[in-house]
């Protein structure tokens, strides 16, 4: 059975002006998000700037988004990491604290071959009893899981379920499908392929839009699940300067920049991460004010 279908949200991490985590704005984002639609929250994931985290505020993280949420939405945790002993550490303290699954990153900087991508995300999934969707983003880590290595692990490992597919290779994700058998749960990682990536088989989307349009984003992906496509289309392509203005800049500097315009929390950012440039700012207002987000 899949975590879930639909759309859900890799949510940002809200930071006061001192650097801290703002719990009390984190649990109201949350809140935004299920009241309008967010099918699953996705915390400490790459928007949620994880990698700036302690061990101990990642956790922390995940276990306040795990008490807020209630059991309302699935909660999977971002519990990745370059070190595979640090992976595992992070995915168990995920189980303890009550995640419902686990994205698992490959490892970025010292990367791996394929062979050490099986072992790695193995290993992990031995350490706990939690669904795992695998995070392909080759852009970020400098390592691409190819499409036989992710059949070989999810015939081989039951508790890797899906894959957060953001490579930007349409024809990869095909040849996932193609060597899987379609028997994976295919998650888009990028918001401009939402629609690409279900008519391929996909569940959903794991997205940066949804942080500043999650009923939108929502409607995206059901109504070309319940058979409504052009209406789907429609909003894809209606949202596609918002989704370019998203990442304009690093992710999660525009999203960020974003949710401070309309209110919803600071645009607070851990170094090495800046503030937005004006220019970009400006492009960014320009799109959302356009579609009516603002």
């Amino acid at each position: 059975m899949s975590i879930f279908t639909g759309a859900g949200v890799a949510l940002i991490t809200p930071f006061q002006e001192d650097g801290s985590i703002d719990f009390e704005k984190l649990c109201e984002i949350i809140d935004y998000q299920i009241d309008n639609g967010t099918d699953s929250i996705i915390i400490t994931g790459t928007t949620g700037e994880a990698s700036t985290m302690t061990e101990k505020e990642h956790v922390e993280c995940i276990r306040a988004c795990v008490e807020h949420v209630n059991k309302r939405v699935p909660v999977i945790a971002g519990s990745g990491s370059n070190c595979t002993h640090t992976a595992v550490e992070l995915s168990k303290e995920a189980q303890k604290v009550g995640a419902d699954g686990l994205l698992v990153v490959t490892p970025y900087y010292n990367k791996t071959t394929q062979n050490g991508l099986i072992e790695h995300f193995t290993t992990v999934a031995k350490a706990t009893d939690l669904p795992i969707l695998l995070y392909n983003v080759p852009s970020r880590t400098g390592c691409n899981i190819l499409p036989k290595t992710v059949a070989t692990l999810t015939k081989n490992v039951d508790t890797i379920v899906g894959i957060k597919e953001a490579s930007g290779n349409i024809s990869q994700v095909a040849e996932i499908m193609y060597e899987t058998q379609g028997d994976i749960d295919l998650y888009s990682g990028n918001d401009d392929q939402v629609l690409p990536i279900l008519s391929l088989g996909g569940k959903g989307v794991i997205s940066v839009l949804s942080n500043i349009a999650p009923r939108e984003t929502h409607d995206m992906v059901m109504k070309f699940l319940e058979g409504h496509v052009e209406e789907s289309r429609a909003i894809q392509l209606k949202y596609l300067e918002v989704i370019r203005a998203l990442f304009c800049e690093v992710n999660p500097i525009p999203v960020k920049k974003a949710m401070e315009l309309m209110g919803l929390c600071g645009g607070t950012l851990r170094l090495p991460l800046i503030e937005m440039t004006k220019d970009n700012t400006e492009r960014l207002r320009k799109a959302m004010l356009e579609t009516g987000i603002l």
